[in-house]
């Protein structure tokens, strides 16, 4: 390894995804989201298993789920109410810069990473988008069944752009299940 202090500085960085929150959630009255950290391995977790059922390989898409926001810890994350005044940041562009001073092999394992999820031509990188929604679905549920009210959006548009037959199986069981205490404990 060229360059130890590379990579731990890059973790370092990574740690700040545990602080930074989800803001769109603030919009619908959540007063504690969850930190893009907490998002992201939620994310990671859905991508294997859908890939897994969809006969894809469920350590790629996981990999290509953890890499999919850590460009938040230089931009922040955006809720959706910036679109008419930002351009959204290209990941690929942030993610060359956070592993400009890493190992090669590592380097071009991250950057792979977060091309192939951006691009969404592998089965791998659109089950780690359809996770990304559907993890995002799963907290809005979660969030309206300790009684926020503003989250039928978030429902709503992780409905419309789920791409695979798993997730939107998935989906359709999730929004239909009542969440009680440790329901998913009963199934």
């Amino acid at each position: 390894m060229s360059d130890p202090s590379a990579i731990a500085s890059f973790g370092y960085e990574l740690g700040i995804l545990k602080r930074i929150r989800r803001s769109g959630w603030w919009h619908a009255g959540v007063r504690d989201p969850e930190s893009v950290a907490e998002h992201s391995l939620r994310v990671a977790q859905l991508a294997g298993l859908l890939a897994a059922e969809e006969g894809a390989d469920p350590a790629r898409a996981a990999y290509l789920a953890l890499w999919h926001d850590t460009q938040e810890t230089r931009t922040g994350d955006l809720p959706h109410t910036v679109k008419p005044y930002l351009t959204k940041p290209d990941p690929r562009h942030i993610t060359g810069d956070q592993t400009a001073h890493l190992p090669d092999t590592a380097r071009a394992s991250v950057r792979d990473a977060v091309d192939e999820y951006e691009t969404a031509e592998t089965t791998e990188a659109r089950c780690a988008r359809d996770a990304d929604k559907l993890e995002m679905l799963l907290q809005a549920v979660e969030y309206r069944d300790i009684g926020i009210h503003r989250v039928q959006g978030w429902i709503d548009s992780a409905l419309k752009g789920l791409s695979t037959t798993t997730a939107q199986r998935v989906a359709e069981a999730a929004v239909a299940i009542s969440l009680s205490p440790l329901a998913w404990r009963d199934r």
